[in-house]
């Protein structure tokens, strides 16, 4: 008997801004901009109000479409590169890392942010629940980073940062801080938080005096960046994302493992095959240009070995081709020099 998903209970209701969200078409701020602009209804009846709990058994439409079904709940590791803003659309008009990503995948929301200079892993998924509740300090879950900073300090200074720091009014919980190396004038130094406040190891640094001059996170809770190069991106198998979470989190976050994946997997499209160079110059693909070969290549090649090997190979006949070649521009540049000869 298959196994029902969450969507399956009709006793389960949610806001319906969460609802859109879950099924991937916007983030719930976006959400809740589409019912104030009348564009959501349900059961045929627009609403203006985020302030409604819908179940499975109700009929949401977005712009008269109804709402895909929903997905099964998918994780995501990305390596965020310098530059990108963390945000699908930005006022300013910098490149995002939503921009980046490949198209054939879902769309997904970021766990967190990183600043745009950030670096390094950043967790994307498809469910607004479980980014919601991987985000929560209550979650615990550790992240660390590796800093380059200008100036100098020592492990002592940052040993005081394990009982927490207040600074400009903010606090900023338990810090484990150690020094890998002094580098010149720059230090390299271990991080780890589990709050995750905006711009936090800067600021924290930057109270001891250092200037942060690189920033990677190299992990979020059991999760790590290892050899995922720049701007790759790699997709955590449902089982292991089920064992991580635990029981108690994939129930906080409402995740569920048991609906389909409706998108296609992870994995670039394979190569077209076969297509003429015309097919392919219509479809707008560069056909690769074929090099031709040189005089007599081909009768060369189809020239038979003598009975019992003794025959000219291709590299004795090139190379003898070559010889005569010579010969001949020998006997040209005599006749330009001394006429032509006497027979």
């Amino acid at each position: 008997m298959p196994r029902k998903s969450d969507h399956d209970h009709p006793d389960q209701r949610e806001r319906i801004a969460k609802a859109i969200a879950r099924a991937g078409l916007a983030s719930r701020r976006e959400a809740e901009a589409w019912i104030a602009a009348g564009r959501v209804a349900v059961n045929g009846k627009t609403i203006d109000s985020a302030a409604l709990n819908v179940t499975p058994a109700d009929r949401v439409t977005v712009d008269g479409a109804p709402l895909p079904a929903r997905e099964r709940t998918r994780l995501f590791l990305y390596h965020k590169p310098r530059g990108l803003v963390t945000t699908h659309a930005d006022p300013q008009g910098r490149p995002t890392i939503f921009a980046a990503l490949p198209k054939h995948l879902p769309r997904l929301i970021s766990v967190g942010r990183l600043d745009t200079n950030t670096e390094g892993l950043l967790l994307l998924t498809n469910d607004g629940g479980l980014a919601r509740a991987l985000e929560l300090p209550a979650t615990g879950w550790l992240r660390r980073y590796r800093v380059r900073a200008h100036g100098r300090v020592m492990q002592d200074q940052l040993d005081g940062l394990r009982q927490g720091v207040t600074i400009d009014g903010i606090r900023y919980g338990a810090i484990d801080a150690s020094l890998e190396r002094q580098q010149g004038t720059n230090v390299w130094l271990t991080f780890a938080i589990r709050e995750g406040k905006n711009r936090e190891v800067k600021n924290v640094l930057g109270h001891l005096g250092l200037k942060v001059a690189r920033l990677i996170r190299v992990s979020f809770g059991p999760f790590q960046l290892g050899e995922l190069p720049a701007g790759g991106i790699e997709e955590v198998k449902t089982r292991h994302l089920r064992e991580q979470l635990g029981e108690r989190l994939a129930t906080v976050a409402g995740a569920d493992f048991a609906a389909p994946v409706t998108n296609v997997p992870l994995a670039p499209p394979p190569p077209e095959r076969g297509r003429s160079p015309s097919e392919a110059r219509r479809a707008g693909v560069k056909p690769a240009r074929q090099k031709r070969p040189p005089p007599g290549a081909q009768e060369r090649a189809d020239l038979p070995l003598a009975a019992g090997g003794g025959g000219r190979g291709k590299a004795e006949s090139d190379k003898q081709d070559r010889s005569r070649g010579g010969q001949k521009k020998t006997r040209r540049l005599h006749r330009r020099y001394h006429g032509k000869r006497e027979r």
